[in-house]
């Protein structure tokens, strides 16, 4: 019987054999062994490596990454403490290739920077699976992610400008993700268009509908509108076309409704002014001037500007009200909300 035996870690796939086979029966160089002893049963850091790299595989088999937190330890193994040296290592440039490529098979990412934007991407991609687009308002959130603010940060001018490889990302996501116009107007959109998806013929889509608590079939309605119609980019009214949205005519355009302002309560005073002469019993006489019942000349006319007041009550006209509208040559006509006081023709 002759025994032997390999010593040292047995090498991954890929890897050259570097494990010495020790015959106990057979004389050895002793200077060979001490070297041999020296780097593959003494080199403690290459051991260590091996099974950091072994427990980072488990770690990504299982959970389908390598976003290790720091405190987290695999067995007996403390691997968030091992990635983080790793990152050190890499970073100061003391890790070979091979091991940098082996760790980025598994998904390593060695800016923390980098691993915070794939924990934001993966809630940005959980978001747009509910809400189809990735518009998402500042409030929004997503695997406890603030997703709405992150995605408004990433919109800014010049955000990505270092990091094309980011937007290329969000892209793959949704390629409308940072549109030309307002994000409101791109959720409206992407809520309409899932409403839409599997219509043969459109439909008209009534105002009250909403999706994701928006009014859908309001927000159609306005953007057919010609006013708004015309405002709308090319880009705008492109996306609505390709889901069968084409402007209303101009002669189905909604009537303007009328005013409610103060040149319409005037219009309605000045249309209760003759009614109210009778009310008062005043008759016409010469224009700009105001006679007594005796017949003399009371002066002229004077204009008197608006006055807004409240609600009138039931209106009397008592003996003292109709002598100092004698004295004054004006009346006072009361319509609606507003008081109108214009001069009397006739005493």
């Amino acid at each position: 019987m002759d025994p032997s035996l390999d010593i040292g870690a047995k090498p991954d796939e890929g890897e050259e054999e570097s494990r010495l086979l020790l015959r106990f029966s057979v004389p050895r160089d002793p200077v060979m062994v001490a070297e041999w002893v020296s780097f593959n049963v003494i080199d403690t850091e290459r051991q260590d490596w091996r099974r950091g790299y072994a427990a980072l595989k488990k770690f990504t088999q299982r959970e389908q990454h390598a976003r290790v937190p720091y405190d987290h330890k695999e067995g007996a193994q403390p691997l968030g403490q091992w990635i983080a040296e790793q990152r050190r290592a890499y970073g100061a440039g003391q890790m070979t290739g091979r091991r940098a490529a082996r760790l980025e098979a598994l998904g390593m990412l060695w800016s923390p920077a980098d691993e915070r934007f794939q924990e934001n991407l993966a809630a940005a991609r959980a978001y747009h699976d509910q809400h189809w687009t990735l518009c998402a308002p500042r409030t929004a959130t997503a695997l406890d992610k603030p997703i709405g603010q992150v995605l408004s940060n990433l919109r800014r001018p010049g955000a990505l400008d270092k990091h094309p490889e980011r937007t290329a990302a969000l892209a793959a996501i949704d390629p409308d993700w940072n549109p030309a116009w307002s994000p409101e107007w791109q959720r409206h959109y992407a809520a309409a268009r899932e409403l839409l998806a599997d219509e043969d013929v459109l439909p008209h889509v009534e105002p009250g509908v909403t999706v994701h608590g928006m009014d859908i079939g309001r927000w159609l309605e306005q953007q057919r509108q010609h006013t708004v119609w015309t405002g709308l980019t090319d880009g705008q009214r492109e996306r609505l076309e390709q889901l069968g949205i084409q402007p209303l005519p101009l002669e189905q355009e909604a009537p303007a409704k009328p005013s409610k302002g103060a040149s319409g309560a005037f219009e309605r005073g000045v249309e209760a002014m003759p009614p109210a002469q009778g009310a008062y019993g005043l008759r016409d006489g010469p224009q700009g001037s105001c006679r007594d019942p005796g017949g003399r000349h009371r002066g002229q006319a004077r204009s008197v500007p608006l006055q807004h007041q409240d609600p009138p009550r039931q209106a009397h006209a008592g003996a003292a009200g109709t002598a100092r509208r004698a004295r004054t040559g004006v009346g006072t006509v009361k319509t609606g909300a507003l008081s109108l006081t214009v001069p009397v023709r006739g005493c």
